[in-house]
């Protein structure tokens, strides 16, 4: 018999994460954690408000498959039982990582991805007043990816964006609106966007207004994020985005997770793996997505003042595939 215990667990941010939607102190995850004579598997979620969860509408929806769980329900049957999000997340994950601990085989050769290399992934810069984040772009201007939220109401991103550019000349950037454009400033920040040589704009429109995007002349890529979930919403985005960013709590784990790649790429999207901000539980199993993605976004640890022991290796920009410890 299996056994289910679930946990919530509360992580300091190192200092205030700000996006368009608002700020936070602190990351909100909740561990699922099935065990099966001595394996153990875990698997780490964030609710996200922005979808219509809660820590307690999470936690009630693990609670109402706790049967299923613990009578073996196998990953490929829990796609139909649980809906996509976090708390699907947590358990698809804690199944993946059951099963690399009971077979001794890791998540990747089960999955078929083959080696898990390390890889270059984006740091993330909150929205701020333009002098604020350009000191952040200088303090972090050795990494060679910088993910910059903007979405401010004050008609102030380009110049926030000048600022990171002229403070971080030499990094790649990445553009996150998080839904803060709309209609009338969409070319204006989208042109400030091309002569600061952004690589990839996400989500610039509310995703019940991305519509305007189509047939838009778009001088950088556009990457769907609060647009995408699953396989099921890929094709409207045609025409719309460039590219599509995936994160197992949208998805609702890495069972999805990899099939929407695949389905995405068939499609000519080009790929990003991107996170929530949790521990590296959160981000090991998003790891598996590593290799397909052009660009990674996987820095949540990096933004908490401590992150879970044993987990991810961080060397500068670079995260190294997870070890068995800590998962798959």
């Amino acid at each position: 018999m299996r056994q289910l215990s679930v946990i919530v667990e509360r992580w300091p941010i190192a200092s205030a994460f700000t996006i368009a939607r608002g700020s936070k102190t602190e990351a909100v995850v909740v561990v699922a954690t099935i065990r099966e004579g001595a394996a153990v598997g875990r698997g780490e979620c964030v609710p996200y408000g922005r979808y219509g969860e809660t820590v307690e509408s999470v936690l009630g929806q693990i609670e109402e498959a706790r049967g299923l769980i613990e009578g073996g329900i196998e990953r490929e049957t829990l796609q139909g039982v649980m809906p996509p999000g976090a708390a699907r997340n947590a358990i698809d994950c804690a199944l993946w990582d059951l099963d690399a601990k009971r077979l001794s085989i890791p998540v990747a050769e089960m999955a078929g991805i083959g080696r898990i290399r390390p890889a270059v992934t984006a740091y993330t810069l909150s929205l701020g007043a333009p002098e604020t984040m350009a000191a952040a772009a200088a303090a972090a201007a050795d990494r060679p990816v910088l993910k910059i939220k903007l979405g401010g109401r004050d008609g102030r991103d380009p110049d926030r964006l000048a600022a990171v550019r002229k403070a971080a000349y030499a990094a790649t950037l990445i553009v996150d609106a998080n839904e803060g454009w709309s209609g009338d400033d969409l070319a204006t920040n989208l042109r400030a966007c091309a002569e600061q040589g952004v690589a990839l704009v996400e989500q610039p429109l509310p995703a019940d207004a991305d519509e305007a995007l189509r047939g838009l002349s778009r001088p950088a890529p556009v990457c769907a994020d609060e647009s995408v979930h699953g396989r099921d919403t890929l094709e409207r985005l045609e025409g719309l985005y460039d590219a599509i960013n995936i994160k197992l709590d949208k998805t609702g784990g890495l069972t999805e997770a990899l099939r929407l790649a695949e389905a995405a790429q068939a499609r000519g999207f080009a790929l990003m793996v991107g996170c929530m901000v949790g521990t590296s539980l959160s981000m090991a199993p998003a790891m598996m997505l590593a290799p397909r993605a052009r660009f990674i976004d996987l820095d949540g640890p990096l933004l908490l003042s401590r992150d879970r022991a044993p987990g991810l290796r961080y060397e500068g920009a670079v995260a190294h595939p997870p070890e068995p410890e800590l998962w798959g």
